[in-house]
């Protein structure tokens, strides 16, 4: 499972012309998930999320994590984030999980998210959306669940 984090000063998810998540200051969070990942994956990266010290302190230093800062946070499902391009000119998407257990792990995500306190919005799943980012910083880090042994 791959997260793609992006500390913003507001951002929207729009889908047919109605805004269906929308935070102040906080986290964008772009989530891609394999065909291996399992709840124990999302839940690795959830911890990661809401921790990671990416929010500056008092002398502008990465000392505070979404926690801490009380972050909201909008949660986008992005298959594309498991795209192989090591060959010819398209991009493969076989590491991507299917739809159906693709869509339970994202929901899976979003719940230890929400366990936080967190304001936690999202996107909906599967469908075309229109993403409006204003960067903060910018920082933008990415998180693989792979990495966490």
């Amino acid at each position: 499972m791959k997260a793609l984090l992006q500390r913003v000063s507001k951002a929207s998810v729009t889908v047919a012309d109605e805004v269906v998540g929308q935070i102040g200051g906080g986290l964008v969070v772009f989530v891609g998930i394999c065909r291996e990942d399992t709840e124990r994956d999302a839940q690795y990266l959830a911890d990661k999320t809401l921790n990671l010290r990416i929010f500056p302190d008092s002398e502008g230093r990465f000392n505070l994590s979404a926690l801490e800062t009380q972050a909201a946070l909008l949660v986008v499902s992005q298959f594309t984030l498991l795209a192989d391009t090591r060959k010819g000119r398209r991009p493969s998407f076989t590491e991507a999980a299917p739809p159906q257990q693709a869509e339970a792990l994202f929901e899976q995500f979003l719940e230890f998210l929400r366990q936080s306190g967190l304001r936690v919005e999202s996107g909906r799943f599967q469908e075309h959306m229109h993403v409006e980012i204003h960067n903060d910083g910018p920082v933008t880090i990415l998180l693989d669940s792979r990495d966490k042994f």
